[in-house]
């Protein structure tokens, strides 16, 4: 580690904390039409920062929805060009009586800052801008040269980059882009992710009568909604826990034995795993150990089942209408949309008599897979070793980030994933925090890999 780079981050430690704050206290959610001034407020801030840093090229750019702040260093010719990506949206804070302070007022105790977007992107993105302001401020130069791609609605699906990313194509033009929107596996247990899932998501409603019908009246004579739904949705699992849909499997690309030796290797205990979940058995997919099953295999998940009465008390009615709402988390090579083709079909064909059933199709995202041993990765490990003081494990995630696939396809490049939250830190859920310790020890791994990244 450069010793001039470890003192400024020593040196500067308050103030970037302050300013991590400032950012936090942005409520940038995309998902609320009303914090829409919030989303450029949070872009301004984000531009600002940037700049401060020493970036040119600084620019808020705009899309049809929320927009993308664009940065740019490229004084290093004939080294490697480093697209950063990441997102400054924030998912929405309910529900808040769960929080033990205002999401938006951020609150540092037990060596971890509460906020909303803490961990889950505004933290990881700052540290990228404060790793590249300690190397310029203290050097001078950078080793390499590097871009930034920060969005707005990453929360929302992204979507409006996609065309954005097509559109700017040469603007966006590099040799690697590295994310930091994963986690490391435990406390000083960092991950090099390199596989994310994809994932589609779907309703299903269900229709029996035109309207609900007193049960003690037309109770044995006429279809349940809710009866028809339930005997709907138990067609699409094993008894086991496999996906029972025709096709669903068709596509996917077995685990390599390689994989499934770095997958083995990871410090996993079933019975810990259960018992910290409250879970009286563990269950999926036959033939997949756990950590197989919830990082690279494919899943289909009631998300939500409803209909009729749902009230206090009880309401003696036979619901006309019963709905569900499912995501599948896919992997490479399925295709969302055919996936949802044949659960549509599937609903078709095991829609039980007296009810009529209609999908309507959500968002989408293809699965990414890359190898974990290209030069920008192993690069990346090193930089974790002499961070952390410990080599990363190799691990896929079983969340989805879709836009990482459309960065691999457009720009075709290798992707890095080095995360450095926990998969505890509530991302998504109320009190989200980030640990300071890995911020500090974050700071300079990315300084590392940034002063070292000159050939990939």
């Amino acid at each position: 580690m450069n010793d001039k780079v470890d003192q400024y981050f020593s040196k500067e430690r308050i103030h970037h904390l302050e300013q991590l704050s400032a950012l936090l206290r942005i409520a940038s959610i995309s998902a609320l039409s009303a914090h829409k001034a919030d989303m450029g407020q949070a872009a301004e801030w984000i531009a600002d920062a940037l700049t401060q840093a020493g970036l040119e090229h600084v620019a808020i750019m705009p899309t049809k929805g929320n927009p993308v702040v664009y940065a740019d260093y490229l004084h290093s010719p004939g080294k490697p060009t480093v697209l950063i990506y990441g997102h400054y949206d924030v998912q929405p804070v309910d529900p808040l009586d769960l929080w033990d302070n205002d999401p938006f007022d951020p609150t540092i105790r037990d060596g971890k800052i509460y906020a909303r977007g803490a961990s889950d992107d505004k933290g990881q993105v700052f540290m990228h801008i404060k790793a590249i302001e300690a190397l310029l401020k203290t050097t001078h130069a950078l080793a390499v040269n590097v871009k930034f791609c920060i969005e707005g609605e990453e929360e929302i699906g992204s979507v409006h980059l996609p065309l954005f990313v097509e559109e700017q194509k040469a603007l966006l033009a590099a040799d690697v882009l590295v994310i930091s929107d994963t986690t490391m596996l435990g406390p000083n247990a960092p991950a090099i992710c390199y596989g994310l899932r994809g994932l589609c998501g779907l309703q299903i409603d269900v229709q029996s009568a035109k309207s609900d019908l007193h049960s003690g009246l037309y109770g044995g004579a006429v279809p349940n909604a809710l009866h028809g739904l339930v005997e709907l949705l138990a067609t699409m699992h094993t008894k086991e826990g496999a996906v029972a849909v025709q096709g669903f499997y068709d596509d996917v690309v077995p685990l390599t034995d390689d994989e499934r030796k770095e997958l083995a290797s990871l410090p996993h205990d079933d019975e810990e795993y259960r018992k910290g979940l409250g879970l009286p058995s563990l269950f999926g997919e036959p033939g997949y150990s756990t950590v197989e099953r919830y990082m690279a295999r494919p899943t289909l998940e009631l998300n939500g089942v409803y209909g009729g009465f749902q009230g206090e008390g009880t309401k003696t009615v036979i619901p006309a209408r019963a709905h569900a709402k499912i995501t599948c988390r896919l992997v490479n090579n399925q295709d969302p949309v055919h996936i949802i083709e044949l659960i549509e079909e599937h609903v078709k064909s095991h829609t039980p008599v007296g009810v009529t059933a209609k999908v309507t199709r959500f968002d989408t995202g293809r699965p990414f897979v890359t190898s974990f041993d290209s030069a920008a990765i192993r690069s990346a490990a090193k930089a974790y070793e002499v961070g952390f003081g410990v080599k990363p494990y190799y691990m896929r995630m079983g969340g989805s980030i879709p836009i990482v696939e459309v960065f691999d396809r457009v720009l075709h490049i290798p992707v890095v994933l080095m995360g450095f939250g926990l998969p505890d830190e509530n991302f998504h859920a109320p009190n989200e925090h980030f640990s300071l310790d890995n911020f500090d020890r974050g700071l300079r791994t990315l300084a590392y890999y940034y002063e070292h990244l000159d050939t990939i």
